[in-house]
């Protein structure tokens, strides 16, 4: 049974979300949500400035007579670039400047990570995936049908660092994942847990067609709880103890270090810019701006009728979206038609393959219940 279409007055989630709910008032979940566990537990003045001192001490006071106090994934978009700033500039740290190369760096992101690497002096380690591994588990999940196809970057990206930190025993780990621009969250409809290893190896056993020797895998229990607890690795987002504005930090780092911005969040890589600007709202009618305006519209830095007027067009440009087609297809070694002939496909999701769902929201539940984490949606 089709539902009948609805979209929140408050934000512009919508009934793409198949499990979104709406209040007597045609206000989401999403929102309601916002409203009464992330906000009020979201502390940007000074008690966020006194937490964020306390931690950046504990940063430099362990990592004394070390090279590196923290580690900082680099990809090149705002949140990123702006933390390495933060980091060095601000707070006085000594990161570890780390970036996963998965084969699909745009020429944008490989500018915008130089100009902030040379101007603050520091250096850049880059780990390199296999690209015939990388290239395999990605035509796999295209095969697979699911919309979740950027796992395999996502997954690499994540498990590598972990890795990293582990083999050299640094217990901080920066992100710019922050409630200010991402604290509404793709429903897990559209993007999975990247992380669920039942899922991964089902999808690979099925599609892929090469051994994986060295692609990196980290699965949840050992990130989240042996590395996180035994052996004591924290991730750290300095960005949720401060006022951030997205507008105003990329003014800045345009101004200060001549980084250059992206027509959209996360189109630093090629393949997330085709994925999430083409593929996702075509194949499946999920917009991410949805998601990522909706944040902003909630952290009164979007205007919702903004907002409807930049989802009345495209997320990708119509004029060059062959030319896409060409250089993914190219790249992943098919043809432009059998690209597309997985954007036709019988239409699969998370729940057509195995997954530890119920394992990870057990997980979240008691990450809760004990104040390590705020509820997961979806």
């Amino acid at each position: 049974m089709t539902r009948e279409y609805q979209i929140c007055t408050n934000c512009v989630m919508d009934t793409s979300d198949s499990r979104i709910s709406f209040d007597k008032n045609g206000v989401c979940d999403h929102c309601n949500d916002y409203y009464t566990n992330v906000q009020p537990n979201w502390h940007t003045d000074e008690r966020g400035k006194a937490e964020m001192v306390k931690l950046v001490e504990k940063i430099k006071k362990d990592g004394e007579g070390r090279d590196f106090d923290c580690l900082l994934g680099m990809s090149g978009g705002v949140d990123s670039s702006y933390l390495l700033h933060l980091a060095v500039k601000e707070l006085g740290l000594r990161p570890l400047v780390f970036h996963v190369d998965g084969g699909w760096n745009s020429e944008l992101a490989v500018h915008n990570i130089q100009v902030m690497i040379d101007k603050l002096g520091l250096d850049l380690y880059t780990e390199v995936i296999n690209w015939e591994e990388m290239k395999d588990f990605q035509l796999a999940f295209f095969k697979s049908g699911v919309p979740h196809i950027d796992i395999p970057q996502d997954h690499a990206f994540i498990a590598t660092l972990y890795n990293f930190a582990d083999k050299y025993k640094i217990k901080y780990i920066l992100n710019g994942g922050n409630i200010s621009t991402e604290c509404v969250r793709n429903p897990m409809e559209w993007l999975y847990y990247g992380t669920d290893m039942a899922q991964l190896k089902d999808i690979m056993k099925k599609f892929s067609t090469v051994e994986m020797k060295t692609y990196p895998f980290s699965s949840i229990l050992r990130h989240k709880f042996y590395l996180r607890y035994l052996k004591g690795i924290q991730v750290v987002k300095p960005l949720n103890y401060m006022p951030y504005i997205k507008e105003d930090a990329l003014e800045f780092l345009s101004k200060e270090y001549g980084w250059t911005p992206y027509p959209q969040k996360h189109f630093e890589s090629r393949f997330t810019k085709f994925f999430e600007g083409y593929w996702l709202p075509e194949r499946f009618g999920f917009d991410t701006r949805r998601v990522q305006f909706s944040s902003l519209i909630l952290t009164g830095q979007m205007k919702r009728e903004d907002a409807l007027k930049k989802l009345e067009l495209p997320a990708y440009n119509p004029e060059t979206i062959d030319e896409e087609f060409d250089y993914i297809s190219t790249k992943l070694g098919i043809t432009s038609d059998e690209l597309r002939s997985y954007l036709t496909m019988p239409k699969k999701f998370y729940w057509d393959y195995k997954n530890y769902e119920s394992v990870f929201n057990l997980g979240a539940k008691v990450l809760k219940f004990i104040g390590v984490e705020r509820s997961i949606k979806r």
